[in-house]
């Protein structure tokens, strides 16, 4: 069993602030779509930063031990909670992560420190699995104010999760998508659209 994290993290700026997590997509929030999706592979959810009014059912709430670091420090507040050796790792706002991928990452799991989806715009850090060894280079990393994940991932032994893969989950644009902006959602509610 696995141990999963769902990090808040951030001030959305870009959102006016809005909690990510509880944008609907397709009538339902992502942070459901995203327990959802966890619940078959763990019992232990946690959700890390941020402040939530109520804490989600079968969830525990982690504080963000170094508040305004970004996500570097939202996952070492995730690997120092965790409760499994492997560490399912989601940003908050992607909506359509599904259980079957989430359990091919875990599936390879002992072979990497991290397992990473990579596109052609480059690793995805944030829908990932990484291996609770990986604190103390987190937190290295973090004594030095280097606050890229994707720094982070050239001191760890990656299994990369291409693109040929990741297709047998659904199609990789999907899958990673992400609701940064308006217009992130404008594009995703245009893609459900399309499929209905």
């Amino acid at each position: 069993m696995a141990s999963a994290a769902i990090l808040m993290g951030g001030a959305a700026r870009r959102l006016d602030g809005r909690d990510k997590g509880a944008i609907r997509v397709g009538g339902e929030s992502i942070r459901d779509r995203q327990l959802r999706a966890l619940a078959p592979i763990t019992d232990d959810i946690m959700i890390v930063g941020g402040h939530l009014a109520e804490t989600p059912a079968h969830t525990r709430s982690i504080a963000d031990h170094h508040p305004g670091l970004g996500p570097l420090a939202g996952l070492e507040s995730a690997l120092a909670a965790s409760r499994d050796d492997a560490v399912v790792v989601l940003a908050c706002d992607l909506p359509f992560v599904t259980t079957e991928l989430l359990m091919y990452l875990l599936s390879l799991a002992p072979t990497a420190d991290a397992i990473v989806p990579r596109t052609d715009r480059g690793y995805h850090p944030l829908c990932a699995v990484y291996d609770r060894r990986c604190l103390e280079a987190v937190r290295q990393q973090l004594d030095r104010r280097d606050l890229a994940v994707r720094g982070l991932l050239a001191t760890l032994r990656v299994r990369a999760i291409e693109s040929a893969e990741l297709t047998q989950f659904g199609p990789e644009a999907r899958l990673l998508a992400n609701v940064n902006t308006a217009a992130d959602l404008n594009e995703i509610e245009t893609l459900l659209n399309h499929e209905l």
